[in-house]
């Protein structure tokens, strides 16, 4: 077989970069695997708690040398500790090492309509501290302003420095530019390319954008209903609908790291004006604001929460009845079309509507399936949200420790 010219001269430009080069790939290498083996032990420690060197290397099949040597290393930068000797078979005991979970901390900050809302985590996702603050106006000034303020709050008030902080994780309601750390749109706030760079500088981490859906999705994968399940779709379900899908274990995000924006998938081609500029949008029929003005403008009494409308169905009122009914069967019609889409093993509802899976999950699933002759109850498992209201910012501030460690 004859190859092309160009193809032969790869090849050879290759050859002769390796000749010339081969220590340092070599040397590459080695960084790469140790690197990797660094972050699989703390992977492994964080999720055993406790364990001996030896236990370590053979959980993971690395070498005990290796061991003690990142083992080492962890311990002076405070990650783990000695804790005391396990019991002997015979000959010197073993020292156990302990993970530290507050050894390290991370922020995530989720950005709502009308607030800012910062979190304090450890490496175990627990939160520390929660803070909250309103926004005066939208403004893009005011917006990056209220979020400075809610961070150096929390860093001042923990005493938290640059060197256990593994950065900060944002939520953001609309397309991101993760590269360039840019809100593309956000609709529902009026919000075009608002950058988010001067962060680094004025915090000194790593800082992270994500789209809310897939904050939420990664939350409820790691640490919540949806733990370490393969194929799932999140639907975050707030002023918009959106959606983080993850696909045989790994977040799908698309071309341009826009997939997801299921909320604007149309379920009416002639129906309600969006915020995107387009009619009949999923979230202009099954957002909080939809379900809060349908119930308003079928003569229910002022509210701006769900939970009004929720007091009155509990109290046999029928406009709250008949504009519940109405809602589950527009969120069935979207979430029919997910599942014609990508045929996913759990679906996981999110959001402010996943505080009431009492009195929407059982009529919901009944819509899903009937007159449905792809799928049956059982096919699919929908599930509402663990997390609640905190799976956008969980997920927000589990991106800098995935950075990290890999968890």
């Amino acid at each position: 077989m004859v190859f092309p010219l160009k193809y032969t001269m790869c090849c050879m430009n290759f050859i002769l970069y390796f000749c010339e080069n081969g220590d340092d790939m070599e040397a590459l290498d080695q960084s790469n695997i140790k690197i990797n083996n660094r972050k699989r032990i703390i992977r492994l420690l964080s999720k055993e708690r406790e364990l001996t060197k030896l236990d370590i290397a053979r959980n993971l099949d690395i070498s005990v040398p290796t061991v003690t040597t990142i083992v080492g290393e962890l311990i002076e930068e405070g990650l783990v500790e000695e804790a005391g000797m396990a019991g002997s078979t015979g000959g010197r005991k073993p020292v156990i090492i302990r993970f530290l979970p507050d050894s390290r901390y991370s922020i995530g900050v989720d950005l709502g309509t009308d607030s800012v809302r910062a979190i304090l985590t450890n490496l175990d996702s627990r939160i520390i501290v929660d803070k909250r603050k309103a926004l005066k106006s939208r403004e893009e000034a005011n917006v990056l302003a209220s979020i400075e303020v809610l961070v150096k709050e929390i860093l001042k008030e923990q005493g938290i420095n640059k060197e256990i902080l593994l950065g900060v994780g944002f939520s953001l309601p609309g397309t991101v530019d993760e590269e360039n750390l840019k809100l593309e749109m956000a609709a529902n706030l009026k919000l075009k390319n608002l950058s988010f760079s001067s962060f680094k500088d004025l915090f000194e981490v790593p800082i992270y954008l994500e789209n809310e859906a897939n904050a939420g999705a990664l939350a409820e994968w790691q640490l919540g209903i949806a733990r370490d399940k393969r194929n799932v779709i999140y639907i975050s379900i707030t002023e918009g609908v959106g959606g983080g899908i993850i696909i045989d274990g790994k977040m799908y995000k698309g071309t341009a790291m826009r997939a997801g924006e299921i909320g604007h998938m149309t379920i009416n081609k002639n129906g309600r004006q969006c915020n995107c500029g387009k009619k009949g949008c999923w979230e202009t029929y099954a957002s909080k604001k939809a379900l809060i003005n349908d119930y308003i403008e079928n003569g229910g009494e002022a509210t701006d929460n769900i939970k009004t409308i929720m007091d009155m169905l509990s109290k046999g009122d029928e406009k709250a009845a008949k504009v519940i009914e109405k809602y589950i069967n527009d969120l069935a019609e979207g979430i029919q079309n997910l599942l014609f889409i990508f045929n996913p093993d759990n679906i996981v509802i999110g959001g402010d509507i996943s505080s009431y899976p009492d009195i929407i999950l059982g009529s919901l699933t009944d819509r899903i399936f009937e007159q449905n002759q792809f799928y049956s109850t059982g096919d699919v498992n929908i599930m509402f949200s663990a997390l609640g209201e905190d799976a956008n910012i969980l997920g927000a501030s589990l991106i800098p420790i995935f950075e990290a460690f890999a968890f």
